[in-house]
């Protein structure tokens, strides 16, 4: 018996406290009675659990992938609006999955997507604080000691925001180009600081997620995650994917050369 959030976070419906929401929200039902509350016990084997109606199927293989997102693509999973979304981009991936975290329409850069609930709020629960590295281009001449006052941290109406660290990397005449790296990513929080400066931002793209990178990673392509990699995200704690490498030399070779998925797309770098 589990938990009902973490039953559905492991049936690859989202995050759990994304899962929390569903339920709250009224669009689940255990053996055809609605429930609403947190804590509710099920076993996934013998109860029938349906979402909006749909009964739930646990993920057969746990599958991780790291997408480098283009600008004007949004990562919810549904837009009434019929934007561009993120998981579209992951036309060879035929499981249902999810993007680990956010990263803004108007933002470029490094997503994770899965089918792994309790990897996704390893990832995003601030307990556990796995750095995001951010390249920002910023209208105008930043003071370093702005850059200070990120680091320090900076208070707004839903409480303090923090940068691990925050540097100026390139300064020209008109923008200047700055490093940013969050433990605790909160909505539009870099552009929210940066505002609270009076800076405008042009660009901002994420680099890096833990020791991920956009290496070898073209805008618009994907990769799988290898092993090693979601092991060390993890701090070492990790019982293997669906996919493992035979040995750890191979383990290493694919590490060192990436596999991405290349798609044909008018996408503006």
């Amino acid at each position: 018996m589990e938990r009902l959030q973490k039953t559905l976070a492991q049936a690859g419906i989202g995050s759990r406290r994304q899962c929390e929401r569903i339920i709250a929200e009224g669009r689940v039902t255990v053996n055809d009675s609605q429930v609403t509350e947190m804590g509710v016990q099920v076993d996934a084997g013998t109860d029938v659990i349906r979402v909006d109606g749909a009964r739930i199927k646990m993920a057969r293989h746990k599958v991780y992938y790291l997408l480098n997102k283009p600008r004007d693509y949004i990562c919810s999973q549904a837009d009434e609006f019929g934007r561009r979304r993120a998981v579209d981009l992951l036309g060879g991936v035929k499981e249902k999955v999810y993007p680990v975290g956010r990263l803004d329409k108007e933002s470029q850069g490094l997503i994770l997507f899965t089918n792994d609930g309790e990897f996704t709020n390893r990832m995003t629960h601030p307990r556990f604080g796995v750095p995001k590295t951010y390249i920002v281009l910023v209208k105008g001449i930043v003071k370093p000691s702005d850059m200070a006052l990120m680091t320090k941290g900076m208070y707004f109406s839903d409480g303090k925001m923090k940068a691990e660290n925050a540097r100026i990397v390139r300064i020209s005449y008109s923008e200047t180009a700055i490093q940013i790296t969050l433990r605790e990513g909160r909505n539009r929080e870099i552009r929210r600081m940066l505002a609270a400066l009076n800076y405008r931002v042009k660009r901002l793209k994420r680099v890096r997620i833990g020791q991920l990178t956009d290496r070898n990673l073209g805008v618009g392509q994907y990769r799988e995650v290898t092993a090693l990699e979601i092991k060390a995200l993890l701090g070492g704690e990790f019982e293997g994917t669906s996919r493992k490498p035979k040995s750890k030399a191979a383990e290493e070779k694919i590490k060192q050369k990436p596999k991405t998925k290349k798609r044909e797309t008018n996408i503006k770098r």
